[in-house]
Formats: structure tokens, sequence, C-alpha cells
């Protein structure tokens, strides 16, 4: 058994980021906080590497920041910056689709790293939750994320009160994209990798860049970027392939490029 806090493994054209401390539910630490963004990083830096997983090891996807002294909350106020905020922005950055497998228990830090994935699946007997404001804090960062994925009304609810909920709620509320008993757990994660890294990626890269700017952007400004973005995909490679594959009736052979 290794002594890794997060396990790297390449499988196939996935690039799996497990954290590993199942004996304290996977709680996030500084030193966590770095592995995670060094996987993100290498999966990058592969060009064949399709998509990222992110999942926990044990009985639980993560509990949260370190709450022992010496854990998760060492703060250096000479920096305007933190180590989890910055994961945060990386993972907005990343050219590669990031797939959330949540096996067990979600909640406050973790629910940020459920959030800054582009796509989620749960076990239908995961909790969640962000119970900051039971220990007189507040999911701050957590906030920047979760506004754009869940309603107003439900974010306001889970941060104020602090309660938990249950995986059909958080599919209901559009946090997670599928909800499945744990037997199907893993077939279901396969699928969803085999799809990805079907599409290209040059128009994955694109497309997530393009998801990202256009949220902040009124209507005529939106379809301004999205009209020159389409004319700047046609010039790549992968899109010249994709279009000679549908007329030739072959499957497409994607470089990248």
């Amino acid at each position: 058994m290794t002594d890794a806090i997060v396990l790297h493994e390449r499988r196939g054209a996935a690039f799996w980021i497990t954290l590993n401390r199942p004996e304290k539910r996977n709680a996030i630490t500084g030193d966590l906080i770095a592995l995670v963004a060094e996987g993100f990083a290498r999966a990058a830096a592969d060009p064949e590497i399709r998509c990222i997983v992110l999942t926990g090891a044990g009985k639980a996807f993560c509990a949260g920041g370190d709450l022992q002294p010496g854990g998760g909350f060492n703060f250096d106020f000479a920096r305007p910056r933190l180590a989890y905020g910055d994961l945060m922005r990386q993972a907005q950055d990343s050219p590669l689709p990031i797939l959330a497998v949540v096996n067990g228990a979600c909640v406050a830090g973790g629910m940020g790293l459920l959030a800054l994935a582009d796509l989620a699946v749960s076990v239908d007997s995961a909790r969640f939750g962000l119970p900051e404001v039971k220990i007189g804090l507040f999911p701050m960062q957590v906030l920047a994320l979760m506004k754009t994925l869940v309603p107003a009304r439900t974010l306001r609810e889970w941060t104020l009160t602090g309660e938990p909920f249950t995986a059909d709620e958080a599919l209901a509320a559009g946090l997670l994209n599928r909800v499945v008993p744990a037997d199907q757990l893993d077939d279901t994660v396969a699928t969803m990798v085999a799809r990805l890294s079907a599409t290209s990626p040059a128009a994955m890269r694109r497309g997530k860049y393009a998801l990202r700017v256009l949220e902040d952007m009124p209507f005529d400004q939106a379809i301004a970027f999205a009209e020159g973005q389409l004319g700047l995909m046609t010039l790549t490679e992968d899109a010249q392939e994709g279009l000679a594959s549908f007329n030739e009736k072959r499957p497409p052979k994607f470089t990248g490029r």
C-alpha cells in the first residue's frame, strides 16, 4: 500500500488523481493540494491524455479542510492568493475535461473540488454539505464556482444552514450529472471517460475556453466572440479531419492540432 497522500495513475487516455488519506476521509492539507495541482499539470503536459478523473480512496470523496493543528488552515497573510484558490484557477484553465467521481461523503472544501470539475458522477449513498457556518467559517472560495452551478436560493440554504443533503438533491440542483448505485459506478465512469476520450482535443481545448469566457459576456459581445471562435476552429487539423472522416464515413483520427 503506497504512503502517497495523492495517487497519480494513467489509465489509457485518462489520468486518474486519487485523494489517498482514507483514514482522514481525504481531508485537505497543503501537501494534498500541491499534489492534486501537480496531477493536473502532468495530465495537461501529456498529449495522449484526453481527460482527468478526480476521486477519493476509501469511503469518502473529501471531508474538506483538515481542522487539526498544522492541517489545512495555515495562512500566509503576506500572499494575496491561496493554494486552494490557485487549484481552482488551474482547473478553470485546464485544457482537459475534469470528471469528479464522488465515491462517498463530499463536504466543505471537498465541495470545491467537486465544483472545479467539468462533470461529476456520484454514488447514490453519498452525502454532501457546506457546514462551515457551524464552526464559525463560511465556504468563501467554494462560492466562486458554486454560484454558477446551482440556483441562488439553493446555495443560500446550503451555506446559511450548513445542513447536509443527499446525492439526489445535489443532482436536482445541478451539482451532478449522474447518480448511480455503487455497483454501477465503475461502468458509468468508464462510459463517460470513453466518450470524453473520443472527442477532438483541439475542440475540447477551445470549447472549454469559450464556455468560461462567455459566462460574463452580454449577448452581443458573446455572439460576436463565438462567431470568431468558430471561424478559428475551422482552421485546425482536428476540424479538417473531423469533416473528412464524416464525408468518408470513417472514425476520425484526432491529433489535437
